[in-house]
């Protein structure tokens, strides 16, 4: 598992492969994994979704932003979202990371951008903010990002890596903060984070049984593994939760089933719903994260004709070489 993890996150970081990706997107059926390329499609989507008694996280998907104007763009298109959210009347709520809106130009310039997103969204019927985490450096400096605007405002929240070791202390720092709960999807070094499929699973199951506890405030369990899954649902109803102040949150595009069935079960359900042309490196830290999704690439997205056309067929065939040979090593 971890050489294959290891693999698919050094892909996400290629600008090369991002680029090209970016550029065949639709060529390269992103709509398998991603809602929409601008916002009325992916309002479209939502509905669908909201539909089907699920509602959306949305991510304005965007990669390598490192200038002002870039950040600019993706704060207004973030709002612009907001906006048509609270106007479409859809049941959704938005991820932003701080890459995206300027955190790698400078931090008092991307605090400013955050600000005036949550404020926005607090005006939009005190629609959600998530922050997304990214790598330690990052989640980090989001963290206390998030400290100052949650003094300010309730409608902003975060999400904790289990394969991080202050994970737990975090947990109990953020009680009163809505969380997004994730196993995790970068590659940090042994001083600071498990390394091995086992370790991170055990201590996503602690920190979840540790915030449905003693949470004050709702509490997003995002995975695809149905075994942890089955676990939450048993843990909560031993311990007699109130399971609407929890969700559980899967991706666009997987295990639609299961999450139909989820949802028909009486759980609140989340779908995070990415939109844009920028892609790639999402999909990436999707497989590292899960390297059972392969068969979604090879089958929907790398096919023969599309690796000719970006000319990354021998990339891709490593990649699918690693995933086989790290099945038949498990």
């Amino acid at each position: 598992m971890g050489l294959t993890r290891d693999f698919f996150i050094k892909l996400s970081e290629n600008q090369t492969l991002n680029s090209a990706a970016k550029r065949y997107g639709l060529a390269l059926g992103a709509n398998k994994v991603v809602a929409g390329v601008d916002i009325p499609s992916t309002i479209k989507a939502i509905r669908v979704l909201n539909d089907k008694g699920i509602t959306a996280t949305v991510d304005n998907l965007g990669e390598f932003v490192f200038s002002k104007e870039e950040a600019t763009k993706a704060k207004d298109e973030i709002i612009a979202m907001i906006e048509a959210i609270n106007e479409s009347g859809v049941k959704a709520h938005m991820s932003v990371k701080l890459t995206q809106i300027g955190l790698d130009v400078d931090e008092s310039f991307c605090y400013d951008n955050i600000h005036e997103i949550v404020e926005k969204a607090q005006q939009c019927g005190n629609m959600h903010i998530n922050l997304d985490t990214e790598d330690y450096k990052h989640t980090i400096q989001t963290f206390e990002i998030l400290d100052r605007l949650k003094g300010e405002y309730k409608n902003v929240g975060t999400v904790i890596q289990a394969y991080l070791y202050r994970a737990t202390e975090d947990i109990d720092k953020y009680q009163d903060v809505r969380l997004r709960l994730v196993k995790g999807a970068y590659k940090e070094p042994a001083e600071i984070a498990y390394q091995t499929k086992e370790d991170i699973d055990e201590n996503y199951i602690k920190l979840i049984e540790q915030r449905l506890l003693n949470a004050k405030a709702f509490t997003s369990i995002a995975t695809h593994d149905h075994n942890i899954i089955n676990h939450v649902k048993q843990f909560i109803e031993q311990h007699h939760l109130d399971k609407n102040q929890m969700e559980f949150q899967m991706l666009y595009g997987f295990r639609t089933e299961l999450q139909q069935q989820i949802a028909n079960e009486g759980y609140h359900f989340c779908v995070y719903v990415p939109f844009g042309q920028d892609w790639y490196g999402y999909f990436m830290r999707r497989l590292a994260e899960r390297p059972q999704n392969l068969q979604l690439v090879t089958k929907s997205i790398f096919t023969p004709a599309v690796n000719q056309k970006i000319a990354v067929g021998a990339g891709i065939a490593a990649v699918i070489g690693l995933a086989a040979a790290a099945r038949k090593n498990r």
